[in-house]
């Protein structure tokens, strides 16, 4: 279908000539609150997606897109090289403490402007006139790229974990090759796409029963860990950080192993992006992203304490033959295979959540961005066909896209586990500039937009908090594991990053800044 022929769905301007909006196709009891339609008019928004989310089922969206406590022991295991044990406890408290100021600066920003843009539009709204529409875009930019490698990363883990699996339950007769991983992470993006197009309308009713499991799931497995496994002792679990990838200076071999546990508590925005489809989201969004942020970061500290006290051998973990260490030390605590995989399908279940979560979270982001024009065949991507009230379009490009970087592990294992880092670079550096020009706008004493969640007199402290702690993260967020790596072992995310960006600084001289003006020039905002 041609660009013109779909352009009256998501025309440039959302106004029409007499100054109103077009008319929603969606039914009036899914169009939320009057604060929602107020909201949505002052944004310049037409309402095309459903409003079927309400508190408890955006808080379980937001727990089980980045499943903390579940992600940790499959993902600690880098951390161990800088740090041991010790940088993943204390790497923890840090995140914990510091993400919760960065949240509390973007729930304060979500409560004034409630829409699925998420950060691309808070930096048009906030920044300087001069720099929003190149700012706001290239923020719309390094979002998009996070989710798309977020979901990517989440898909493989679960193919991964799968096949550990396979290894465990068949170990004289499994013959491991990358290329089964593959076919199991294209097979969980595909069964997460389903629940995203013929399931959707049932989407709020799965994240609440996986919430449950989310908040269950973590005493079924560390309850046996702590009364079946060897034990640590505390001084050398908490207070000892050794190395063994090269680093002269423990230090900052510490710093770089601290970016692992942090990492797991980079992308709780998720819920931001399905404002268009909360109800009441100026109030609930806020309260649902703190909620989410503290409770699992303490789920996480809980899993993680148990994880380093119950590692055992470290050589023994890392050497197993099923790839995946965690399932190793699941075995060594229970000796049993059943056992194992009982423990090891739970987390597999919250990942696959998970990946459905990501696909919802990765297309309306993508969906968003397409109707502001930025993105290629913007006027395609941000088409919703009345009836569907689902961006089906973004969602099939954010399946397609999992898909092809699925394909990377096949060649390089390393290179796939590179991308997932990607994704918390991207992410950490569109809260970097968001937060820049929110301190920009509160120091210069401009009046802001009214939120439902405010900050209050502790809002700049809370913003200069907040960037103090991203910054570092965020650099050390570049850095190999080891010192001096071989090409397997480089972190390839800077490479993709500034490949990424130069695709999007092309782009934008071609064509964005033609098309591309940035949301608040159709906000009509009272000042």
């Amino acid at each position: 279908m041609a660009d013109e022929d779909i352009v009256e769905a998501h025309p440039v301007s959302h106004f029409d000539d007499d100054g109103k909006l077009p008319a929603s196709t969606v039914a009036d009891r899914w169009r939320g609150t009057a604060a929602d339609k107020r909201d949505m008019a002052v944004l310049g928004r037409t309402q095309v997606l459903r409003r079927n989310f309400k508190f408890t089922a955006i808080l379980g969206f937001s727990s089980t897109v980045l499943v903390a406590w579940e992600i940790l022991p499959v993902i600690s295991v880098y951390a161990l090289q800088d740090g041991g044990t010790a940088i993943i406890f204390w790497g923890l408290i840090a995140g914990i403490i510091g993400m919760s100021f960065v949240y509390a600066s973007l729930a304060e920003m979500a409560s004034m402007f409630p829409t699925a843009g998420g950060q691309y539009h808070w930096v048009s709204e906030l920044a300087a006139p001069t720099w929003q529409k190149p700012l706001s875009y290239f923020v719309g930019w390094l979002t998009a790229m996070g989710w798309q490698v977020y979901l990517a990363g989440i898909c493989f883990m679960v193919g991964s974990v799968l096949q550990g699996l396979i290894v465990l339950n068949n170990l004289d007769t499994y013959v491991y090759a990358s290329w089964h991983g593959t076919l199991l992470t294209i097979a969980v993006i595909l069964f997460a796409s389903l629940f995203n197009t013929v399931l959707a309308v049932r989407l709020p009713l799965i994240e609440g029963i996986m919430l449950v499991i989310h908040i269950a799931g973590l005493f079924a497995i560390i309850i046996p860990l702590w009364i079946m496994a060897p034990r640590g002792d505390a001084y050398t679990t908490l207070l000892t950080f050794p190395t063994t990838a090269g680093w002269m200076n423990q230090g900052l071999a510490a710093l770089i192993g601290m970016c692992n546990p942090i990492g797991i508590l980079v992308g709780y925005d998720c819920s931001v992006h399905m404002s268009e489809e909360v109800q009441d989201a100026g109030y609930v969004l806020p309260r649902a992203l703190m909620w989410t942020v503290v409770p699992n970061g303490i789920m996480a500290l809980l899993m993680g304490l148990t994880f380093i006290f119950c590692l055992g051998d470290i050589e023994t973990v890392l050497a197993t033959p099923t790839y995946e260490p965690f399932i190793q030390v699941f075995y060594n605590a229970t000796q049993s295979n059943a056992a194992t995989t009982i423990m090891t399908l739970i987390i597999a279940l919250m990942l696959t959540s998970a990946c459905i979560s990501e696909v919802a979270t990765a297309s309306r982001q993508l969906w968003s961005f397409a109707r502001d024009r930025g993105v290629p065949f913007s006027s395609w991507l941000a088409h919703v066909t009345p009836g569907s009230n689902i961006p089906i379009r973004a969602v099939y490009v954010s399946i397609i896209i999992s898909s092809l970087l699925s394909l990377i592990n096949i060649g390089s294992y390393v290179a796939l586990n590179a991308i997932s880092s990607l994704g918390v670079v991207s992410l950490l550096s569109s809260y970097t500039v968001t937060i820049s020009c929110m301190i920009w706008r509160r120091r210069r004493g401009a009046p802001l937009p009214p939120a439902r969640w405010s900050l209050g007199k502790y809002g700049l402290a809370i913003n200069i908090i907040s960037l103090l702690f991203v910054l570092p993260v965020w650099f050390f967020a570049f850095w190999p594991v080891g010192y001096q790596p071989t090409p397997e072992g480089l972190n390839w995310a800077p490479v993709m990053f500034v490949g990424v960006l130069s695709l999007a600084a092309i782009y934008y001289v071609v064509k964005a800044r033609h098309v591309y003006s940035g949301p608040v020039t159709i906000v009509k905002r009272d000042e």
